[in-house]
């Protein structure tokens, strides 16, 4: 984790910011708490419990700045709730999520299926595609045991 954070710090200070007690408190939780897709609300709870002195607002520009500088992105399930995932190193391109509609469960799909429809892009029309994400909205495997079980 200290590796992370210490490049977070040279991302931070090559476009001019400083790497301070609640911007780290913060990355630490969003570290901590990969696999989670936490909201800012539940980054604030869990950073209130390290850093009892920040104050919501304080997460919430820290959550926009990284958002800003690319280091975590910011993800909407079409539930309404603002989520920020990191950014990782070893994709080019984010992974994918499967969503339940049912339970809000999110799972992560970490290969990339869509390199090879941006090499069609790139023959065809030439475009670069930079970035894309893919979300599958659907019923999980547990919630349709449980609906088959109703049956």
């Amino acid at each position: 984790m200290e590796a992370q954070i210490d490049k977070i710090k040279q991302q931070l200070q090559a476009q001019g910011y400083k790497l301070t007690p609640q911007r780290e408190a913060t990355l630490r939780i969003l570290l901590e708490n990969e696999e989670d897709h936490l909201s800012a609300e539940d980054v604030f709870l869990m950073v209130k419990e390290i850093a009892p002195e920040i104050g919501l607002a304080t997460v919430y520009r820290t959550l926009e700045l990284l958002t800003d500088l690319h280091i975590v992105e910011k993800l909407n399930f079409g539930d309404g709730v603002a989520r920020y995932d990191l950014r990782g190193d070893t994709n080019h391109h984010h992974h994918h999520h499967l969503i339940c509609v049912q339970c809000g469960v999110v799972s992560e799909i970490k290969d990339d299926w869509l390199l090879p429809l941006e090499e069609r892009l790139q023959a065809q029309f030439g475009f670069e595609t930079l970035d894309h994400r893919l979300d599958f909205h659907g019923i999980c495997k547990n919630c349709r045991e449980k609906n088959d079980q109703k049956s």
